[in-house]
């Protein structure tokens, strides 16, 4: 992604939210200009060894603000890896492996991780195996990672086979979210970001949903107070299904609504080509569709669906390349399959999501082969 640093500031109080996992729980901070505070990160570190790893686009922008955020006596080292999608790999991962060794950081190290979803996920999973498991904070810098990817512990890899199909749960020590850093979002990368925050009112709250409707246009501008709305909205949702549900055995598989399809979009036109909020819109327009033809949604429900994802300048059509078979073929690894049964996310209605599992393998191919393709 290619951001240029915007200094407009928004002025909305801190919200400070929960995620309730007993003697794991963690706080979510949400509010302008956190980062260069002391008073967020000190509290949550492990001991005075800390690695700041950003990626090359984040680093000119912020990186200098997240080490003035640390005291002065620590042990800081930084470790920037290249930007995007495709860099999610294991090798990427060795690469914050061999910069910890290297520094001689040991079990009382802390990682923080300065960036959008990519990174928050490989130092998650860095942290989560070295040494058997040493602290991390999560700072996401995205839209996207702030709604989602840097609350519940996920974290991982891709393979060429398959989008996040190696890695570990392991929760963050905390959630720093500063808001700030949207201004320099661009509007693919925001739209992206939408996906996640549109999906939270498609699958727990038909008002949500209702809000986000009329408040599209505002958070498209980078309004501070409904960019501020929303992310506390998803966040709190998010933290509530995390805390019901830590290693998605059950609810927490309500939040993959789209993905199954974006995955398999990722996969086919190789990782960073379409972003993942990209591909989940496209994602959640098909489940909506399957959920229409399964006779739970009415057309004016899949109709306020493909609005709102419109409004959000988000894809409407799949790949003109991706036929029925590559959707099958990579939708079979998914990881929320159990005895090769594809498991998707549907709608019973706005607002009330499930897991389904027994969808007729026609209905499944008729709409693969009539949904729109661009």
């Amino acid at each position: 992604m290619t951001q240029s640093h915007d200094a407009t500031q928004s002025h909305d109080a801190l919200s400070t939210l929960r995620v309730a996992l007993g003697e794991r729980s963690y706080p979510i901070h949400i509010g302008p200009g956190l980062l260069g505070d002391s008073r967020w990160l000190t509290p949550h570190l492990a001991g005075r060894q800390v690695m700041v790893v950003t990626n090359e686009t984040v680093a000119p922008l912020y990186l200098d603000a997240c080490k003035r955020g640390l005291p002065d006596d620590l042990d800081v080292h930084e470790l920037v890896l290249p930007d995007g999608e495709a860099t999610k790999t294991l090798a990427s991962v060795e690469r914050i492996w061999d910069a910890l060794l290297a520094a001689g950081f040991n079990r009382r190290c802390t990682l923080i991780a300065l960036g959008g979803g990519v990174i928050g996920d490989m130092v998650g999973y860095a942290a989560a195996s070295y040494q058997r498991g040493v602290a991390f904070i999560q700072v996401p810098t995205t839209l996207l990672a702030q709604v989602d990817s840097s609350v519940g512990g996920k974290t991982g890899v891709n393979h060429p086979r398959g989008k996040n199909m190696i890695g570990a749960f392991w929760q963050p020590r905390a959630v720093l979210i500063d808001t700030d850093t949207l201004a320099s979002l661009p509007p693919r990368e925001l739209s992206a970001g939408l996906a996640e925050v549109i999906k939270y009112g498609l699958i727990r709250d038909a008002g949500f949903l209702s809000w986000l409707e009329e408040r599209m246009p505002a958070l498209r501008g980078l309004d501070a107070a409904s960019l501020t709305a929303a992310i506390e909205r998803s966040c709190s949702l998010k933290a509530e299904i995390v805390a019901e549900d830590e290693t998605e055995q059950g609810v927490r598989a309500l939040l993959n609504l789209g993905h199954t399809f974006g995955h398999a979009i990722e996969a086919h036109q190789g990782y960073g080509n379409w972003l993942h909020g990209e591909a989940v819109g496209a994602g959640m327009l098909m489940a909506a569709g399957l959920s229409h033809r399964l006779g739970w949604l009415e057309e004016a429900d899949v109709a306020r669906v493909r609005s709102i994802l419109e409004a959000a300048a988000l894809p409407l059509a799949a790949p003109a390349d991706m036929g029925e078979s590559d959707f099958l073929s990579l939708m079979r690894l998914d990881k929320k399959n159990v005895d090769a049964r594809l498991r998707l996310i549907l709608l019973r209605r706005l607002g009330d999501a499930c897991v389904h599992d027994e969808t007729p393998p026609e209905m499944l191919k008729e709409l693969l082969e009539t949904f729109p393709r661009q």
